[in-house]
């Protein structure tokens, strides 16, 4: 299976499924000297951790990462990172009567078709548990960007279609849903709780905000910042639909309305969303993702088995009911790879 790596200096592989023996991660590419320690990483995949929250999974997994190279007395030796998560909370006879039958929403169908075979244990390689070794590896790139004062925050901007109506930073690590408007935020369990009782999961809308990013970065091309941004999170299983800046509102502005004026200030405006012709202007860069309804439901769904005969599932086991919150860390973490790569990219050749 090809795809596993992104990036071109700072290179992220990740490992591993859902109910294997572990997931992880391998880190090419970051500097020598860096500090780093497991508790750096660990502090992230906390974050992501399932079995807390009406939202999520109860599946208990501790998410201990530990690391097994590229990392002398606390500091990175410029080798390759290797890090790895043991699963320790499996299930997977949960799965059993989903040997043979496609569920609706998920990668079981395209899986077989391109493999001709696949893992039904949770999805697999498809699951969305790949994502704590996204995490882990996003983890390293954020120290690395700490170091160069570039800070990455996301947060929920929309829930079963509530959205914020105030904006108060220090709300976002007070909510469950990691919203930084707590009245939003309550309604938003409301609807989560409302699903819960009708069997049927909840999508929602994520906003990333990058600050302290040098103009430069990117390529004028093929590498645009925001063309890599926009593959990095769309990579994320959940992730439908990617807008940066104003977005889909361009589309009916007049070019005098959409255009960011510069003053001797810098742009008055940033409906480019910190981006211009592929290459980041030193504004805040903005970008919000779409993530759909979790696809697995206790609810009764129309499907095919394996023989292409009509069949009807439904998927038991253990599911978040919405991606959110614990989308906000990995949306993070692939958004962090993509800034440390292009920083060290732009490193050399300056």
């Amino acid at each position: 299976m090809s795809g596993n790596s992104i990036g071109k200096v700072f290179v992220l592989t990740t490992w591993g499924e859902s109910h294997g023996a572990a997931i992880g991660a391998v880190v090419d590419g970051c500097p020598p000297g860096l500090d780093l320690e497991e508790r750096d990483i660990q502090r992230e995949l906390d974050r992501r951790r399932p079995g807390r929250g009406a939202a999520v999974s109860p599946r208990l997994e501790e998410d201990r990462v530990e690391i097994l190279s590229g990392v002398f007395e606390g500091r990175t030796t410029g080798t390759p990172i290797s890090l790895v998560i043991r699963n320790r909370d499996r299930r997977s006879g949960d799965y059993s009567a989903l040997k043979d039958v496609y569920r609706p929403g998920h990668g079981d169908y395209t899986y077989d078709r391109k493999y001709g075979l696949r893992d039904h244990r949770g999805g697999g390689r498809a699951s969305g548990r790949e994502t704590a070794a996204r995490v882990a590896g996003g983890a390293v790139a954020k120290k690395l960007l700490q170091r160069e004062n570039i800070s990455i925050l996301a947060y929920t901007v929309e829930l079963g279609g509530v959205g914020i109506k105030d904006f108060d930073e220090e709300a976002i690590g007070a909510t469950s849903m990691f919203c930084p408007d707590r009245e939003a935020a309550e309604n938003m369990e409301a609807v989560i709780e409302e699903a819960r009782k009708k069997g049927d999961t909840i999508g929602g809308v994520v906003e990333i905000v990058v600050r302290g990013c040098p103009a430069g970065l990117g390529e004028p091309v093929f590498d645009k910042f925001d063309g890599d941004l926009a593959r990095a999170v769309m990579s994320i299983g959940t992730v439908k639909g990617v807008e940066i800046g104003a977005g889909f509102q361009t589309a009916r502005m007049t070019g005098a309305a959409c255009n960011d004026s510069l003053g001797p200030e810098g742009f008055r405006t940033n409906n480019a969303g910190g981006i211009l012709a592929g290459i980041t202007t030193g504004a805040d860069i903005v970008m919000r993702v779409a993530c759909k309804p979790i696809s697995s439901i206790p609810s009764p769904q129309e499907t095919l088995d394996r023989s292409g005969n009509p069949a009807t599932v439904m998927v038991s086991g253990r599911h978040d009911l919405s991606v959110i919150p614990r989308i906000i860390p990995v949306c993070e973490a692939m958004t962090a790879l993509v800034v440390a790569d292009h920083l060290l990219r732009q490193k050399t050749i300056t």
